[in-house]
């Protein structure tokens, strides 16, 4: 099994926002969900994907999901 991972430097770099950015999603339980590992903060790739799918739209009209920026 090989799972990848980002950190969060990574993350923020992929979607263009601040690591800051990143930490108030986490507090507020928005973004995808997250590994603590000994205090390091990791992201699986393949939760990155499942969330970036749940927030695709195909105009602005449409209602975002729960948890969805």
């Amino acid at each position: 099994m090989n799972v990848s991972h980002l950190n969060q430097q990574r993350l923020a770099h992929r979607w263009g926002v601040s690591e800051g950015t990143l930490e108030r999603w986490r507090c507020g339980g928005i973004g995808p969900v997250f590994l603590k590992l000994r205090g390091r903060v990791v992201y699986r790739l393949e939760d990155i994907e499942a969330y970036e799918t749940e927030c695709l739209r195909k105009s602005t009209s449409e209602r975002a999901a729960g948890g969805a920026v």
